[in-house]
């Protein structure tokens, strides 16, 4: 964590704080709505400083986190979860969703094998109405 500098551009936080794998995949998310700083929506050029609140959804996860700090350099893992602390309740949502897609599998068997060419038929009259 860099102490030298006070704010940095949201798209360069969220690469360096590995919420994105790239600074290009950081920056579409912003511009794309899934990131929200003190609850506006903003562009990635934006700049985060230390005390930002930040929603970020990432694919089906969402995430709400206080921004403790800031870094230019993508470092380790370890040292990337100093510049966040993501809130109680977003931990807790999180794991709640996570319970319940996996809740959601639990029913699921897939088909022993391949439909075969009677099987097919049979879907295609059924889909097509025949």
């Amino acid at each position: 964590m860099e102490k030298n500098i006070e704010n940095i551009r949201l798209d360069k936080w969220l690469w360096a704080a590995r919420f994105f794998k790239t600074r290009p995949q950081a920056s579409q998310a912003v511009n794309g709505g899934k990131v929200h700083l003190n609850g506006n929506r903003v562009k990635a050029a934006r700049t985060v400083t230390i005390g930002d609140n930040l929603d970020i959804v990432r694919g089906i996860v969402e995430f709400s986190v206080k921004v403790l700090g800031v870094s230019k350099y993508r470092r380790p893992a370890v040292e990337a979860q100093l510049l966040y602390e993501e809130s109680e309740e977003s931990i807790q949502k999180r794991e709640e969703k996570r319970m319940l897609r996996k809740m959601n599998r639990e029913g699921y068997a897939a088909p022993a094998k391949r439909p075969g060419k009677r099987d097919r038929r049979k879907i295609k009259s059924f889909t097509r109405k025949d």
